[in-house]
């Protein structure tokens, strides 16, 4: 349904573009390392501060108890509700609060948010500090243009996302705030680039291999077993059965970019034998020692076509079948973490909506995607059982997590007009 007054709306918000701007880099200004999780209520009460004046019903929910919870790092969430003049559907713009650690390599500070070149510089510009100023300055936008607005907005800063979500998207859903009656439709503003709108992600499964070994004296190797050397066998299993077989599987989800139309396994890390001591020119000198286990930790990508179950029970058959080629073998094989493929049916009213608004804001037609790796939508489709849900927003999605993180201006204003055409289309029409 077409806003009654459109292109005020849209003039409105570009006339907010210094706001978007403003409310980036006060998030971006607040360092919400994850892990080990810091400022994560600072966080929320900037989103929630902001929204109350709009009449919107603010909550601040702690996941006490989830994995890195504790009185140092508390896992706040923040849910805002505004409710309109009568009855209908909700529409929820939900982003993470949470960024990754900036890392080496900046040019620029990774917490002072610099403006250069019509770009907002920063750790979490685009992953997704970006996309969630984005979304409220539409939401406002929208209740100031004054339209008749049904059904309720609600708007979320959850933690923990980087870290897999358990404390603040899946603990929410867990408990009911992502799944019908309460809420219709999810929109998250991820990087996923602003002429797209995806509609999923691969799966993952990260487990770690530990390979046993003996331990004895350096100078008599023969006299141990090396765990590295047997780890060493699995690596050259990987190379000539998993990887070749990875690419031989067509899907239909539409992931991008088109490498990650596959199946994927990355090593992660490797830890082998004794810890050096020290670093660089100030390390010790090892220790004469044959090591007695080896570790590897792997980040194994699913298409939405594979079984998990399948692809643990490959993994569990190359490794006993070292197990009965090499004299010694031993292993144990641990689960990390698993999340199933999600991907939502394009004809949602969601994904209707969204690639409307991207023709008329854009003037071109949106690509519907997948994404490489996960985000929050997992949480939403497999608890809270909710499907209308799609990521869209501004930044680039190959710049997330890098150094120099930067989200474009422009593109933050452009998504903000989306959302607002897309919220309003579903509040009215499409729900």
């Amino acid at each position: 349904m077409t806003h009654p007054n459109e292109d005020a709306l849209l003039a409105s918000i570009d006339a907010r573009e210094a706001e978007i701007t403003a409310l980036a880099q006060a998030l971006i200004r607040i360092p919400s390392v994850n892990p080990p999780g810091e400022f994560y209520r600072d966080c929320a009460e900037l989103i929630g501060q902001r929204l109350a004046p709009r009449g919107f019903q603010v909550e601040y929910l702690r996941a006490e108890g989830v994995p890195g919870d504790s009185d140092r790092y508390p896992r706040w969430n923040v849910v805002a509700r505004r409710e309109g003049a009568s009855s209908g559907p909700c529409v929820h713009f939900n982003g993470h609060i949470d960024v990754v650690a900036p890392g080496e390599g900046w040019t620029r500070p990774p917490f002072e948010a610099r403006i250069e070149n019509g770009r907002v510089y920063g750790r979490g510009a685009c992953d997704m500090k970006g996309g969630l100023a984005a979304a409220v300055v539409a939401v406002e936008a929208l209740i100031d243009s004054g339209a008749a607005l049904p059904g309720a907005i609600e708007i979320s800063g959850t933690g923990d996302e980087e870290s897999g979500g358990l404390g603040g998207v899946a603990w929410l859903a867990e408990r009911g705030w992502f799944s019908k009656p309460r809420v219709d439709h999810v929109i998250i503003p991820e990087p996923l680039n602003v002429d797209r709108v995806c509609i999923g992600h691969r799966g993952v499964w990260w487990g770690e291999i530990e390979t046993k070994g003996r331990i004895a004296h350096g100078s008599m190797p023969f006299l141990g077993d090396s765990a590295i050397r047997h780890m060493a066998a699995v690596l050259e299993a990987f190379e000539h059965e998993l990887y070749p077989a990875l690419g031989d599987q067509p899907t239909a989800m539409p992931v991008e970019p088109p490498g990650a139309r596959t199946p994927t396994l990355n090593i992660n890390s490797l830890h082998g034998g004794q810890p050096d001591v020290g670093a660089g020119a100030d390390a010790g000198l090892p220790a004469p020692l044959v090591a007695d286990a080896c570790r590897l930790v792997f980040d194994r990508r699913l298409l939405i076509e594979e079984d998990l179950g399948e692809v643990k029970a490959r993994m569990r058959a190359l490794l006993d079948g070292l197990a009965q080629q090499r004299p010694g073998f031993r292993y144990s094989l641990r689960d990390l973490l698993e999340v199933r493929p999600s991907m939502t049916e394009p004809d949602r009213p969601v994904v209707r909506a969204a690639s409307a608004a991207v023709r008329k804001v854009l003037g071109r037609e949106p690509a519907v995607i997948c994404s490489p790796g996960t985000y929050d939508q997992k949480h939403i489709d497999r608890i809270g059982h909710l499907r209308d849900c799609i990521a869209y927003g501004p930044g680039i999605l190959d710049l997330a997590h890098q150094p120099d993180e930067y989200v474009e201006i422009a593109d933050m204003t452009a998504s903000a007009k989306v959302m607002a055409l897309a919220a309003y289309a579903l509040l009215t029409g499409e729900g």
